[in-house]
Parts: structure tokens; C-alpha cells; sequence
């Protein structure tokens, strides 16, 4: 009993102290992922764009800021990637609902929402000890079981669209009836004073106050900035007054001389020649130049107003004392906005309906429908080509900010990175854990050895980054890209360019190096089997099934009322034919 008892004295002191105690593990970090909808490339100020994000900015400074960063062209699919790691095929969002051909309804992989065995990094975490937390928009699924909560989130407010107006409570295009808004899966109502911007991070700071506050966090905030109707407080705004009155030409030259200045794209990089549908500048009437210029103002503000409260998250994180263990992301879901609002008379129709106006009065405000348009969207993906909807370089190719706990300060990474990436990094920094039962594995790959200087690259040259979403598609292979385009923006026809030479994907070398091309080709075809692609059918029109999908929606929506107003109808024309033949009688 003795020996037991000195044995027991032994192991606890050493010379009469207490024995060191092994060092405490490391705290988990907190993760706040941050996605902008439909920001171009340069938008951010880190990058050189107009807007003012010192905010943002900071932490690119702390941090990594990548150059050679890929999402999809489309939110949704881009979104589902994001959250689970997986290619959008194989979590079954393979595109947004608003552009699904008929042929591809219901099939697996199109089934427009988080199929079964797709796991998101939410439900990865939980059992980490993390509390999970999301604001702002979803857009994976409508039906039972498909918003956040289902999918591991302990606290959500979200809206599940692909956009809405970001001062009222209200749909911001004909395929929806209205904005439907829900907190942790229970239709919801928005605050009198809502903006969107302010509200998703008010939101977000509440639910990080609740509960456990030593537990670790995930907090996914899904900005409404700068969706269509691109809406700004006037504050913001009046910051770039005359800031866009030299056109989108201009504009366009002056981000492709800073994307050389700051080494983005080679000296000698051609710039990609406008289409040759688009407007010149110098074409528009002085008012129509007033409007357009404005509209690119309240793109700069939004962009801003997003950033100030980011600043303020910021802040509180730091009040809170969470700020130095939390990992921060930034990046966007797909490039520029093209669409227009003042081309289709059905659209102007729909908006007279529903409180919105185009003028340049009160431009961005309650009741403002503001857009940017395809002119300004290929000045704004400056210097590549195209925008979003598309597999070219401004379509797919947009920031990308890692910074804070754990991770090297003050770099910019020029290694390629694909959006199924962030998951498995952020999972691999939480110190990893059991697959989910029945999960699916992660298609994406830990950027954490890039993050902390371990590696130049975790895709090397003979790695295929494959995207495609509704037959936009992009192969990128050490310097090389095979992409199409599809209408109305494109042909459907296969390029093959050097992005090392000609990142604005102005030269097709399909010709000139057959090999290369039959090489991503190729990998194309491996992929396509691999995750199940379902190509478009033949002249596939992603505008002409935004219509037909709308048209259906009304359709279904004001069938009870076309129904009972029909029915109405005929009893007035009966009624009528019956007191004329009675009256008939008489005479």
C-alpha cells in the first residue's frame, strides 16, 4: 500500500512542486467566411478596384490574397462547393433552378438542392465543438429539409433566393412571388429599417452572443452586395460622384493598367476587344451616359456600405476578444452581374407593379431597381474577359482573401485555388475529424500548406482544374485553359489559350497546339464521366430559360386567379346572352 501510495506522490510531485502539466491544446479558431455576390476581380480595394474597403483591405494585408483563384459562374453551384468541398455536380446543385433546360429536371446532380450523402462543412464541424452560424443568402433548395438548419447550421436567417431587394421585404424579379426569408427554417419577417448589408451582420453578431462563448464558431455570412438590384445607402454613393463619368471604356483601360502595375497579367497582355453587339461610351446620349455612370456609382457604394459593416463585425470580434483566433475568408461567388433592366418591356411592366423605378433620382434607394449591364460588367472584370454566366477568365476567376489565426502575414499567393478548396482547408485548420455517417468524400484539396509557406503549390502542372456549370465550361492545366461559352454571350464552340501570355484569352491556339487541345479535352471527358455532367442541349439559351422559368412561375402563381376570372367571365357573358334572348322573348 505504501509503494502505491509514493508511486502515486511520485508521478504528481518532483522535489516537493507540482509536476508540469502538459501544455493545454490550442484553442480551435473561429472561422468567419464571407461571400460577396458577383464581384469582379479587381472590385476590392486590395485588388485595385474604385470602392473603398479599408476593411476588407486589412485583412488581405494580415493575410494571403490569391490572384489565380477560381469559383464557378453561377452563385449556387459556387455556394455548394464552397460549404461542402465537393464538385456542384456531385452535391447535386449543379446550376441555379432559374436556368435548368427541361431535360436535365430531376436528374441526379440536378436535382437543385444538397442531395443525400453531401456532407457541409457545418455538419463537419459540429462535432469539432463548433457552434455554426449562417446569414444572408442560401439558394440551395427550396423544399423540406433543404435550408440551413437541415444542413448542420445551430442558428441561421436566411433567404432562399437568388436575390432580393436589400431595403424591403419584398422579390426583385418576376420568378418569385416574393422574398423568402427564413430564421433557422421558419418563414420570417425583416426589421422596418432593414438593409441588407447591415442586417445579415446585426444578425450574425447576435447569434455569436449567444450560447456557449468559449465554444469555437463557424459564421458564414452570404452578402446580398452586389446583386441585382444593385441598392446603396445615398452616403456611400455620393463617395464616387464623377468617379465613372468616363465611360466603361475608360474605366476598363484603367484596371487593365493597374492589373499590369501590380504584376496580375503580363506588360504585354492584350486586352479582349468589346463585342461587337456592346455600346460604345461615346455612343450614348449625354443622359443615358448620366444614368449608366450612376448606376457604377451605387456599385462602388454598395461595395463600400458591405465593407463598413464588415468593420463593424470586426470590431466587435475584437470587443469580444475572439478577433486574434479567428480565420477570415473573403472571396465572391462568380464575376460581374451582365443583365440589364430596361430592355424588356415585360420586365418594366412587372416593376411598375411592384414599386421600382429606373431613374436617376434617387438612384440605389427604397424603390430603385439599379444594374450595371454587360458594358459595365467587362469593364469591371478588367483585365480578363467576359463575366458572370460564363467559363471565361471575368465569368470564373474573382478574389480570394484568407487571413488571421495561424496563418502567414502579408503575402499574395499565385498559385492556382479552386473554391471546393476552402472546406477541406478550413476543416484541416480546425484539426480535421471523422467523416459524417454516409457522407460523401471532399473533392477539394488543404490549402494550408500554401497558407503557411510549406509549398509553392498544391496543384501542379499536370493537375486539372475542371468547372462547368449549364455547358459554360473551363480547363486549366499548368499555364493552359480549354473553355466554352455558351449563348447568349458565346458560341458553344471550344478555345484553347496561354494565360501565362494572354490572360484576357483574346488568341485561340486550338490550331496551333492540337496536342494540348486533344490533352484538356480529354480531361474534360474524364471529368464529365466522373461527376456526371448532363451537357445542354443543342442552342441552349440561359436568357431564354430565365424567361420560360419565369413564365411558368407567374403562370402557376395566377392560375387560381386566371382560373376563377375566367369562370367569372363566362357567367357575365351568360348572364348577358340569357337577358338578351329573354329580352328577345318578350319583344
Amino acid at each position: 500500500m505504501r509503494i502505491l501510495v509514493a508511486a502515486i506522490v511520485a508521478f504528481f510531485l518532483v522535489d516537493g512542486e507540482a509536476a508540469p502539466q502538459a501544455d493545454p491544446a490550442p484553442a480551435r479558431p473561429n472561422f468567419v467566411v464571407m461571400i460577396i455576390d458577383d464581384a469582379a476581380f479587381m472590385d476590392l480595394g486590395a485588388y485595385g478596384g474604385e470602392a473603398r474597403t479599408p476593411n476588407i483591405d486589412a485583412l488581405a494585408a494580415r493575410g494571403a490574397l490569391f490572384t489565380r483563384y477560381y469559383s464557378s459562374p453561377l452563385c449556387s453551384p459556387s455556394r455548394a462547393m464552397l460549404l461542402t468541398g465537393m464538385d456542384n455536380h456531385l452535391t447535386g446543385v449543379s446550376t441555379i433552378p432559374e436556368v435548368l433546360p427541361r431535360e436535365h429536371e430531376g436528374q441526379p446532380g440536378y436535382t437543385m438542392r444538397l442531395e443525400p450523402g453531401v456532407a457541409t462543412l457545418a455538419e463537419r464541424l459540429k462535432p469539432l465543438g463548433y457552434r455554426t452560424l449562417m446569414t444572408g443568402k442560401w439558394h440551395l433548395g427550396s423544399g423540406e429539409g433543404d435550408l440551413p438548419k437541415a444542413h448542420g447550421f445551430d442558428r441561421s436567417f436566411a433567404l432562399d433566393a437568388s436575390g432580393a431587394d436589400n431595403w424591403e421585404d419584398k422579390s426583385y424579379m418576376p420568378y418569385y412571388a416574393d422574398a423568402p426569408w427564413y430564421e433557422d427554417d421558419v418563414p420570417a419577417s425583416l426589421p422596418d429599417d432593414f438593409y441588407s448589408s447591415e442586417f445579415i451582420v446585426d444578425q450574425m453578431m447576435t447569434y455569436m452572443d449567444e450560447g456557449d462563448a468559449e465554444a469555437p464558431f463557424f459564421a458564414y455570412l452570404a452578402f446580398m452586395a452586389v446583386h441585382i438590384p444593385v441598392q446603396a445607402p445615398p452616403e456611400f454613393t455620393a463617395n464616387y460622384a464623377g468617379v465613372y463619368d468616363a465611360g466603361w471604356d475608360a474605366t476598363r483601360a484603367a484596371r487593365w493598367e493597374r492589373a499590369k502595375e501590380r504584376g496580375y497579367v503580363p506588360a504585354d497582355a492584350a486586352l479582349a476587344p468589346m463585342p461587337a453587339n456592346f455600346r460604345p461610351w461615346d455612343s450614348l446620349p449625354a443622359e443615358e451616359q448620366k444614368l449608366y455612370a450612376a448606376r457604377m456609382q451605387v456599385n462602388a457604394g454598395m461595395l463600400e456600405a458591405m465593407d463598413h459593416h464588415v468593420g463593424r463585425l470586426i470590431e466587435h470580434l475584437k470587443s469580444t476578444g475572439r478577433y486574434d483566433n479567428t480565420v477570415f475568408v473573403v472571396t465572391s461567388d462568380n464575376g460581374p452581374e451582365p443583365s440589364r433592366g430596361d430592355t424588356d418591356p415585360r420586365l418594366k411592366f412587372w416593376m411598375d407593379l411592384n414599386g421600382y423605378h429606373l431613374d436617376l433620382e434617387g438612384m440605389g434607394e427604397k424603390g430603385s431597381w439599379a444594374f450595371i449591364g454587360p458594358e459595365w460588367a467587362m469593364a469591371a472584370a478588367s483585365p480578363h474577359d467576359k463575366f458572370k454566366f460564363l467559363g471565361s477568365e471575368g465569368g470564373i476567376r474573382v478574389p480570394f482573401i484568407m487571413s488571421g489565426a495561424g496563418l502567414g502575414e502579408g503575402g499574395r499567393v499565385d498559385a492556382r485555388a479552386f473554391v471546393t478548396d476552402v472546406a477541406p482547408t478550413l476543416l484541416a485548420l480546425a484539426g480535421g475529424g471523422p467523416e459524417p455517417d454516409g457522407a460523401k468524400p471532399m473533392t477539394g484539396r488543404s490549402l494550408v500548406p500554401l497558407l503557411r509557406g510549406e509549398t509553392d503549390a498544391v496543384y501542379g502542372p499536370d493537375d486539372a482544374i475542371v468547372i462547368e456549370v449549364s455547358g459554360n465550361a473551363a480547363v486549366i492545366k499548368g499555364d493552359y485553359k480549354l473553355t466554352r461559352n455558351q449563348l447568349p454571350h458565346g458560341d458553344a464552340r471550344w478555345r484553347l489559350y496561354d494565360l501565362s501570355k494572354d490572360p484576357g484569352e483574346t488568341t485561340d491556339l486550338s490550331a496551333s497546339f492540337p496536342e494540348i487541345y486533344d490533352d484538356l479535352s480529354t480531361e474534360y471527358a474524364a471529368y464529365s464521366k466522373r461527376v456526371g455532367v448532363l451537357e445542354v442541349p443543342e442552342g441552349y439559351n440561359s436568357l431564354d430559360e430565365v424567361t420560360r422559368h419565369s413564365l411558368v412561375r407567374q403562370q402557376e402563381r395566377y392560375r387560381p386567379y386566371l382560373i376563377g376570372g375566367g369562370i367569372a367571365l363566362f357567367a357575365i357573358i351568360a348572364g348577358v346572352v340569357l337577358l338578351w334572348r329573354r329580352r328577345k322573348q318578350k319583344a
